[in-house]
């Protein structure tokens, strides 16, 4: 009687404890909604700088593999394998703490949209040289036979074509650097992940805190992904 008793006092001590650990994880949540938006505005930023840095490169890298000199195309090349070929933990890692520091002081955000841009910069590179390689060679012969030049055909006639053809790799390169960003919380930048990790360290709500993080990565690949989309139906259209 007595063994049955406490077996039932320990069922519904379970049930408390559950139902109160449910009441207190989605209250963490609630609360910390601010340390959330704040870590999801930081990713967004490091995302979009690493894009700008990543797409300015790509596109140099693209044309160095593609030019006829032997030295530029060999650094293009180099570059492209080398960021192709690694982790981006481990190029974070390298650059945070030494190459980086040998050149100038930066902060852990800089150093992080500085390896998140030089890794975007090899993927974009191949996208961008992909495309250009999809538009028919017979456009270039054209446009050189109406008296372009190599670099008029490729401003006003190539790239706009190639434009088009890059636009859906684009945003899911984009997408993938936004959910890369989260490795950058190994060296202590404030992102989305590094706020759960802090979280989740004072509270050890881990399927109440990391299924926020979930969420809130969620929801700005998915608005990523529809601006993508809507920028595919305009260039359609045009």
């Amino acid at each position: 009687m007595n063994f049955a008793f406490t077996n039932t006092n320990l069922i519904f001590g379970n049930i408390i404890m559950d139902k109160f650990n449910e009441i207190y994880g989605f209250q963490v949540v609630i609360n910390n909604l601010p340390n959330f938006a704040m870590g999801a505005w930081l990713t967004l930023e490091i995302t979009v700088f690493s894009i700008i840095i990543g797409m300015v490169l790509g596109l140099i890298a693209a044309l160095g593999k593609m030019s006829k000199i032997k030295v530029i195309k060999s650094i293009a090349v180099a570059y492209i394998d080398f960021f192709r070929g690694t982790p981006l933990f481990v190029q974070i890692l390298l650059l945070y703490f030494g190459i980086i520091p040998l050149i100038f002081d930066a902060t852990p955000i800089q150093s992080a949209i500085i390896a998140c841009g030089l890794n975007s910069g090899a993927y974009v590179a191949e996208i961008i040289r992909a495309g250009i390689q999809a538009v028919d060679k017979g456009q270039m012969e054209a446009a050189r036979s109406l008296g372009m030049t190599h670099g008029q055909a490729m401003i006003h006639i190539i790239f706009p074509q190639a434009f088009k053809i890059v636009i859906p790799p684009l945003i899911n390169e984009f997408i993938m650097l936004l959910k890369d960003t989260s490795l950058v919380s190994a060296i202590s930048v404030g992102e989305l992940t590094h706020t759960g990790k802090m979280l989740y360290a004072s509270t050890y709500q881990a399927v109440w805190v990391w299924g926020a993080v979930c969420v809130f990565y969620f929801i700005m690949t998915k608005v990523l992904s529809i601006l993508g989309d809507w920028t595919e139906r305009r260039l359609a259209t045009e």
